[in-house]
């Protein structure tokens, strides 16, 4: 640096670091709020683009700080348990729906004084929460001059006839979708739904309702057409309208992704059938997105400043019109709802006619735990990479989180635990986990890493014996972690992917592949092709992380 150059550089500095002194300094070198915001998924391609506008406009708070929002996609109630267990920070909290407001603040209760969110938060965009169906499905079934519902959806679920009851046979069985109701927003709008439904009521739901025999049959014939679960909305709309009919028949989501799909259909995007947003005549949710500034140690009153600053903005009326655009109602009910809110576009901006009253957190909290007495039980074959690459943190880490995953599991589920290095070696057999589960631990904290790596011949025989061995009423499920490339197996990719590829009609209920590329080493092109030809999905992971992404896969089960 030129000698004049630092001298001046540090007169500046000596200038800035005195005025700081007296305060003045941070008007001169510029103070920040950062606005951190966790938000549900199904909004990103709204609320992105409008982030990075606001941050480019400079915005400040009175009190002359400049606001940077800082935005990060979660899954809604993923996102409140990290908040609550202290490992998330964030300013503001903005999930699908204000239907797990009641229990997060029941849930904070227990170590806070106040409520993690008080009042009533603004809402930012509202879509009500539908059931996505093929529209020639929806026809089949007398829409729309009849009005469907949770119903219909549990006659179709615990027929054995499936499709052909209703002349179409070439459909097989109906397959239905919704997100796992510990993580995600709209799964459990679903099962409260089913819950309403099964006791005929719109409101007012009590923990004594729940002891109603009828209730649960109900709700466990809704479960039995389920094809898997997951923490995403989003995955299910994608993968729905990426493999089609034969994967899923309906699935919960929200309208907005109805008209996102039809958008795409229509401008030619897409090859898909048509699909339609069915309101259920029983009843829905609104998922209305509330903007929720926490009441929380951590959010200082600039942040709270800049968080209504952003709020503010999002609700303004341009920002509002893009949602729109998207497919999104206005929280506005002023502005007028235009293309593509339309019938053209699947959705009936009439509805719907219904809207469910969000029960106490002790009603909720019970029918999550009704949930999880009836859903649908997987049959899951866990394969390990033991090849001599593995060694040290990597065998540690691949124990430790296979044991926490197992533990995830409910004992109604059969588990089968296979290890593979250039042979294939099988732990314990495809039986009931409640009987095991402290000898499946032993085992799998027992095993020692060597020898090479036959990748395809042990996803390979994991399918066979799942196939075989596996209830097709059961979800079945197969997850794999490796750390290397194959170099030992007497079969090739291209004959494996033929072997476990899913279609026909029956796409939806085949055994899925979740694939772990575990490490540097791992070959995730590979796994990813392994996994995608079944429809399940592949991970990336590390000695650090791998026990979440076992958490994450567990949430489809």
């Amino acid at each position: 640096m030129h000698r004049r150059t630092f001298q001046a550089v540090s007169l500046w500095l000596a200038i800035a670091l005195a005025l700081a002194g007296c305060g003045l300094g941070e008007q001169l070198l510029g103070k920040t709020v950062v606005v951190s915001i966790v938000y549900g998924s199904e909004k990103r391609e709204w609320l992105e683009p409008l982030a990075a506008a606001y941050n480019a406009a400079g915005h400040e708070t009175a009190d002359g700080e400049r606001i940077e929002v800082q935005i990060t996609a979660m899954g809604s109630i993923e996102a409140v348990n990290a908040i609550i267990a202290g490992t998330l920070q964030p300013t503001v909290w903005s999930p699908a729906s204000s239907i797990y407001i009641p229990v997060a603040n029941a849930e904070w209760q227990q170590s806070h004084a106040d409520d993690l969110v008080t009042g009533s938060p603004k809402d930012l965009v509202l879509s009500p929460v539908v059931v996505a169906m093929w529209k020639p499905m929806a026809e089949a079934l007398g829409w729309p001059a009849k009005a469907l519902g949770w119903a219909d959806i549990a006659a179709l679920a615990t027929d054995t006839a499936g499709w052909s009851g209703y002349g179409y046979p070439e459909w097989g069985s109906f397959k239905f979708g919704h997100t796992h109701p510990g993580y995600s927003n709209s799964g459990v709008a679903a099962i409260l739904a089913e819950t309403y439904a099964g006791l005929d009521k719109q409101r007012g739901l009590t923990l004594a309702d729940l002891n109603n025999p009828a209730v649960r049959e109900f709700v466990a014939a809704v479960e039995s057409g389920i094809i898997h679960y997951g923490t995403s909305t989003g995955f299910f709309a994608e993968r729905m309208f990426a493999r089609g009919p034969s994967y899923l028949s309906a699935a919960v989501m929200y309208e907005n992704l109805v008209v996102a799909q039809e958008s795409k259909r229509l401008s030619g995007a897409s090859a898909q059938l048509p699909v339609v947003a069915i309101y259920p005549q029983e009843g829905t949710f609104w998922s209305n997105h509330p903007y929720a500034v926490l009441n929380a140690p951590w959010v200082t009153a600039a942040q709270r400043a800049g968080a209504e600053d952003f709020q503010a903005f999002l609700l303004d009326t341009p920002q509002q019109l893009k949602a729109i655009e998207l497919g999104f109602r206005p929280a506005d009910p002023a502005i007028p709802l235009t293309a593509p809110l339309d019938a053209q576009h699947g959705v009936d901006v009439q509805q719907p006619q219904t809207v469910l009253e969000v029960p106490p957190a002790d009603v909720i909290q019970g029918i999550q735990a009704l949930w999880l007495e009836v859903k649908k039980p997987v049959d899951l074959v866990a394969v390990i990479d033991v090849s001599g690459s593995m060694e040290g943190d990597k065998i540690t880490a691949a124990r430790a989180s296979l044991v926490q995953f197992v533990n995830l599991l409910d004992g109604r589920d059969q588990l089968q635990v296979i290890a593979f290095n250039d042979t294939v070696t099988t732990l314990t057999p495809l039986s009931p986990l409640a009987e095991k589960r402290e000898d499946v631990a032993r085992r799998v904290s027992g095993i020692i890493e060597d020898g090479g790596t036959a990748l395809y011949d042990a996803v390979a025989q994991a399918y066979a014996e799942l196939e075989a061995n596996g209830d097709p009423d059961h979800i079945r499920a197969i997850v794999v972690l490796s750390d290397g490339v194959d170099q030992d197996s007497s079969s090739t990719l291209d004959e494996l992917i033929r072997a476990i590829g899913s279609t026909g009609e029956e796409s939806g209920r085949a055994i899925k592949v979740f694939t772990i590329a575990f490490g540097e080493d791992a070959d995730p092109a590979v796994l990813k092709e392994i996994a995608e030809a079944t429809g399940g999905q592949q991970y990336n992971s590390d000695p650090q992380n791998v026990s979440q992404i076992y958490g994450e896969i567990a949430t489809f089960f």
